[in-house]
């Protein structure tokens, strides 16, 4: 080859390096981070099937935080998805739409247990991880906390 041609090659290259590196410095620590839940009520190692802290003002608080640390990067700033993941801000959207308060309430519940065994283990799809398991890294309280968050960014549309 000549050299204006390996030369050509030579800055594509780079220009790939380079915007690679741009990206995954842009992408942020993907290092999942620990949540401080020391201001919530604990709770025991077993886990709850139902959100222990809906509507209590200092877990949402926490889970604002916990959000923006763990889940903003792939589900969007404020919960809302640019289109990488879900928006979880219609999470429990069909559940809305019940006219029976105790049919809300049973599908509030099913959303609950689907949410936190979701954050736990992750989501796979043809044995890729779509979302990484937190069990370890997130406490029942960050989890919680995180899904009091979410409840508070909740639309109906």
């Amino acid at each position: 080859m000549n050299r204006i041609g390996t030369t050509r090659w030579d800055a594509v290259a780079a220009s790939l390096i380079a915007l690679a590196v741009r990206s995954a410095i842009a992408h942020g620590d993907v290092t999942p981070q620990v949540v401080d839940t020391h201001t919530l009520k604990q709770l025991d190692a077993e886990w709850l099937a139902v959100n222990p802290y809906s509507g209590d003002p200092e877990a949402l608080r926490v889970g604002a935080s916990g959000f923006n640390q763990n889940c903003a990067r792939c589900h969007g700033l404020e919960a809302i998805s640019g289109g990488i993941a879900p928006d979880l801000r219609r999470l429990d959207r069909d559940c809305l739409s019940l006219a029976s308060e105790q049919k809300k309430q049973q599908c509030f519940e099913e959303i609950d247990d689907y949410f936190q065994t979701t954050v736990r283990h992750g989501r796979t799809q043809n044995g890729v991880y779509k979302m990484p398991p937190f069990e370890g890294v997130l406490t029942q309280e960050a989890v919680w906390a995180i899904k009091t968050y979410l409840e508070s960014r909740r639309v109906s549309e």
